[in-house]
């Protein structure tokens, strides 16, 4: 009986589904969930006793796929490439907000550093040529 409690306990805190609790609240069959595993749509993780365990980044991704196959009609080949296309999206998302950040860091140090005021606010530091009249 501890043993049982450990485990719920265990299940809790990861805030994990099991497949009966997914398939009956989005009105799929289990055998579809394992489908979409065994295909590579979803990647649920497996506890100790290799049961599957849906998170709610898996359920949000479900949704995404039954959106896609229930309301547009798109087969499983096509859920494959939108969800690839998604996933690599969503890694562009990360690299370009990672520059961002960077580029605000290094403009920022780089105006901090800025010897003259006038120069601080220019995107690229300019240093104005003396220029010499010369007559024709």
């Amino acid at each position: 009986m501890a043993r049982r409690a450990q485990g719920t306990r265990k299940r809790k805190s990861r805030a994990g589904y099991m497949i009966s609790a997914v398939a009956e609240i989005y009105h799929v069959h289990p055998q579809t969930l394992r489908l979409y595993e065994r295909l590579g749509l979803l990647k649920p993780s497996r506890t100790q006793g290799n049961t599957r365990v849906y998170t709610d980044q898996d359920l949000e991704r479900l949704d995404v796929i039954l959106t896609l196959s229930r309301d547009m009609g798109v087969n499983l080949a096509g859920i494959e490439v939108v969800l690839n296309m998604r996933d690599k999206m969503m890694d562009m998302e990360k690299q370009v907000q990672a520059f961002v950040d960077f580029v605000r860091e290094e403009m920022g140090r780089a105006l901090a550093n800025a010897p003259d005021s006038r120069l601080g606010n220019a995107i690229v530091r300019f240093r104005p040529a003396r220029v010499s009249r010369v007559e024709k």
